[in-house]
């Protein structure tokens, strides 16, 4: 099971400068968006973390719908496999860069910025956790991040990067 809370933000945090854990590289894509059938290619290219070595990943997720909480299997695949799941979507894969940073209490606040220099480029972070009530009673002010995590988008349609697919891939292609 899957329980994050989404805020839109405008950078990376400059607060948590020093609790950034690890930053990665990313191209994701869509078999599907309902239910989500997706790829992933992870490049980590810094880390403070001995649980997330220096490493390339290739991921299978499926999800269910939901916004605060889905459903969600993911697994390794061969980066061979990737590549004929990306030939087979067909579209250029959405391109990210995260940085994830340790907050108190074993919490990790993942901002993503997306599809950098293109027009439709944008920034988000997200917080993992444990139940819908630990979600729900998250304060980011608590953790210094008031002004930061101002914007919480986790219930609102049209957020989740599939929907994004969809606008910014399908859509401008006449899928």
């Amino acid at each position: 099971m899957e329980i994050e809370r989404k805020w839109m933000v405008t950078g990376w945090p400059e607060v948590l400068a020093d609790k950034l854990a690890f930053e990665q590289k990313m191209r994701q894509g869509y078999v599907s968006v309902r239910p989500t059938v997706r790829i992933r290619e992870e490049e980590t290219t810094c880390s403070r973390s001995a649980q997330k070595p220096l490493q390339d990943e290739f991921i299978l997720c499926f999800k269910s719908k939901g916004r605060l909480s889905r459903k969600e299997v993911e697994f390794p695949i061969p980066v061979e496999k990737f590549r004929e799941i990306e030939d087979l979507i067909g579209e250029p894969l959405i391109g990210k860069v995260r940085r994830t940073y340790e907050l108190p209490g074993g919490l990790a606040l993942e901002v993503n910025h997306v599809d950098a220099g293109l027009p439709t480029e944008f920034w988000y972070a997200e917080v993992e956790f444990a139940s819908e009530a630990e979600a729900r009673s998250f304060v980011p002010a608590d953790y210094g991040l008031g002004d930061y995590l101002a914007e919480d988008v986790t219930d609102q349609p049209g957020q989740s990067m599939g929907e994004y697919w969809e606008k910014t891939r399908l859509q401008k292609m006449g899928k």
